[in-house]
């Protein structure tokens, strides 16, 4: 494998493990083959630092979040951008899959969480926070949505702050949000 002079923010495997994806600080995704850590790619994917990557739980997609304040959708087998989420404002800190594919979100230091379906592009819900976020994972088995920001306090117990920082979503049937 050939170093890397870019700095490298986030890590992520397919879901075969034979592709090893490293996001840079360059605006590129490094694509490397397992075991052999041979060069597959190299993705242009955006025009400032990829600080974040998210494999889709189908192995169809993987999407990558930046300092541009967007998010892009990638084919998995073409390396073709498909989609891009534009409803952030800040550089995305972090993005997640939910348990089916169908949707993904993400969140920077806007005051929301923006979830978005995958294959429309179009946000379909918000979630109101009181600071940056710097992380969001759906449950892998239901549409359940957990999320940590900056805004501890000292007066918040860590079992506070977890319980605090669920959503859940009974059904994801929203009205599409313009």
């Amino acid at each position: 494998m050939q170093s890397l002079t870019e700095h490298v923010n986030e890590i992520a495997w397919d879901m075969s493990g034979e592709m090893f994806f490293l996001t840079t600080g360059n605006g590129t995704v490094e694509v490397l083959a397992y075991p052999s850590l041979r060069a597959l790619d190299t993705l242009t994917a955006h025009t400032a630092g990829c600080y974040c990557i998210a494999i889709d739980p189908l192995g169809r997609y993987f999407a990558v979040g930046s300092a541009d304040s967007l998010v892009s959708l990638w084919d998995i087998k073409e390396m073709l951008c498909v989609q891009t989420f534009t409803k952030l404002e800040w550089p995305v800190r972090t993005i997640s899959f939910n348990h089916t594919g169908e949707y993904i979100a993400s969140a920077s230091e806007d005051l929301f969480i923006d979830i978005a379906n995958v294959e429309t592009g179009r946000s379909v819900h918000q979630i109101p926070c009181r600071a940056a976020m710097n992380s969001v994972e759906w449950n892998p088995k239901c549409n359940l949505l957990a999320y940590a920001g900056d805004d501890k306090n000292k007066y918040q117990t860590d079992e506070d702050y977890i319980f605090k920082e669920i959503f859940t979503v009974p059904s994801l049937n929203f009205s599409e949000i313009t």
